[in-house]
């Protein structure tokens, strides 16, 4: 293995100290990965507004239910969206707030 020069070891020390351990980067990295489709951005946007059904989301978007369907699942994986039953329908809302601030922190970046 090559030697390592630091130049300031107490700078290396802190960083060292402060990061999230493996499990934990690999999570957000994870996350973040759920975002980089821009279909689901699209859902979690049209979920923004209202409480949607599948069908509703698929008329919204211009989409096929069973495309909707398949995204809203890595969403619900992600823990990014929640659904409610109602009859025989189910409902998807964002899961939290988290959501609408992740989005926006990105969106005000694109936008600056």
């Amino acid at each position: 293995m090559d030697k390592v020069t630091i130049v300031h070891q107490e700078i290396v020390d802190k960083v060292i100290d402060s990061l999230p351990n493996e499990e934990t980067l690999y999570d957000v990295a994870e996350l973040f990965k759920v975002f980089g489709d821009s279909t689901r951005i699209k859902i979690i946007c049209a979920l923004f507004e209202s409480e949607m059904c599948v069908y509703d989301l698929a008329a919204s978007l211009s989409m096929t239910q069973s495309a909707i369907s398949h995204q809203l699942r890595i969403l619900k994986n992600a823990k990014l969206v929640k659904f409610r039953r109602d009859g025989k329908l189910m409902y998807y809302s964002l899961d939290d707030d988290h959501v609408k601030q992740i989005f926006d922190a990105g969106y005000k970046h694109i936008m600056e």
